[in-house]
């Protein structure tokens, strides 16, 4: 896998105590520990503002975590693409289907140790259903779904607990939402 923003010798661990000092000065509480045994689909839910992405860069870098996460193709326009990219980006064009599931899938074979983050939202716009790709990207490499999420409510972002998918959509999906119930967006409008 590439380097990115949370793998760049010397260069991360000086992000790290910037991100953990950001922390502390905003007021927001990482919860959560560095987790040694990767491989698994991080969820981040409620999505409702383009601080997400900054809270979520803090709160990784302080949790020790290296992983990608998936956005739309708008966020990579050039001439800063690389930097999104660096960042832990992967373009996603939502406009069109092109095996996204599968194709993550087979990464997660080939890098037993991928964490790949997913906004079930798929926007910060307020949504009646979430997209289910992670599902089937869960279901499909054989790996868990951690619940990561923001609670601006208590200013809090992290790591909960980690769901293990039995392949039945209709029972797993209302099990993983009532998690959120109570979590509350930056934008509790769009929640």
């Amino acid at each position: 896998m590439r380097t990115t923003v949370f793998s760049t010798p010397v260069l991360t661990p000086l992000l790290r105590l910037l991100a953990i000092m950001l922390l502390k000065l905003s007021g927001w509480k990482a919860v959560g520990r560095p987790l040694e045994n990767a491989g698994f689909v991080l969820i981040g839910a409620p999505h409702t503002s383009n601080w997400d992405f900054v809270l979520m860069l803090l709160v990784v870098l302080k949790l020790r975590l290296r992983l990608f996460w998936m956005g739309k193709n708008s966020l990579f326009p050039a001439p800063v693409g690389w930097l999104m990219k660096w960042l832990g980006g992967i373009p996603v064009d939502r406009s069109r289907h092109h095996n996204l599931v599968d194709h993550t899938v087979r990464q997660y074979q080939e890098n037993p140790e991928l964490i790949v983050l997913i906004p079930p939202e798929g926007t910060r716009s307020r949504v009646k259903e979430w997209k289910t790709g992670f599902y089937h990207i869960a279901v499909n490499a054989g790996v868990p779904v951690l619940m990561g999420y923001i609670d601006a409510a208590k200013k809090e972002a992290g790591l909960a607990d980690f769901f293990h998918p039995t392949g039945n959509i209709e029972e797993d999906m209302p099990a993983i939402r009532a998690f959120y119930a109570d979590k509350t967006g930056i934008n509790p409008d769009n929640t």
